[in-house]
């Protein structure tokens, strides 16, 4: 496991792991579906595409199994911070949501998108203070978490973005994650690298935001 691995919780393709057997939740309608997927990203220039589209209910989909399956290994000094800002899968109607899910990667890091069909109540909260830094055991190696809110250009209804720095052992990374609301889709982005910078976060942001506008019509 990576430290972007844990930091990106709901949204990873970076491992497999296999998820617990149980029925098949419903799959969305075929114009929900079509809806979701013009919602997402293109392959970014430099990328490729290394998991998905996958569609379906947001908790069956195969990154959101890993992400869960990533928190509950590792040891959180306050885990109540592990999906603190982020969409959470645990929650009955986010799990049953129809959702979308893409990941790019290439050499210098990745890009994971998730867009969710949800009311606008859905939209997660602020980061909390006690979340701004926080530590981990992540297969034995303590890794510190540090975040600060992003001044992201108001993007749809409601935006936010983050930057956390994941330092620890031999591994230093950086994960930016945006979230983007227009009407009733949510995007949720994370991006992460060894070094990600806030304006290339923005970019994204914007075209993410042009995507949901015309999902949205």
């Amino acid at each position: 496991m990576d430290l972007g691995m844990l930091a990106m919780t709901g949204c990873s393709s970076s491992e497999e792991v296999s998820a617990p057997a149980r029925s098949a939740p419903p799959s969305p309608s075929s114009t929900e579906s079509a809806r979701l997927r013009a919602a997402l990203l293109p392959t970014p220039k430099g990328m490729r595409v290394a998991y998905g589209p996958e569609l379906g209910a947001f908790g069956s989909l195969k990154s959101t199994q890993q992400g869960l399956a990533a928190v509950r290994q590792a040891k959180l000094q306050r885990p109540e911070c592990a999906g603190a800002a982020q969409l959470d899968a645990a929650e009955p109607d986010v799990a049953k949501a129809p959702a979308a899910v893409i990941a790019f990667a290439a050499e210098r890091g990745s890009i994971t998108q998730a867009v969710v069909s949800m009311p606008s109540a859905a939209f997660p909260a602020v980061l909390p203070r006690r979340c701004a830094a926080y530590t981990a055991n992540v297969s034995g190696t303590q890794v510190a978490y540090r975040t600060r809110t992003l001044a992201m250009p108001a993007k749809g209804d409601q935006s936010r973005a983050y930057l956390t720095t994941a330092t620890g052992g031999k591994q230093n990374a950086q994960i930016g994650s945006i979230m983007i609301r227009r009407d009733t889709l949510i995007m949720s982005m994370l991006v992460v690298g060894r070094r990600v910078r806030p304006q290339g976060l923005y970019q994204l942001a914007h075209l993410a935001d042009q995507n949901l506008a015309r999902a949205t019509k």
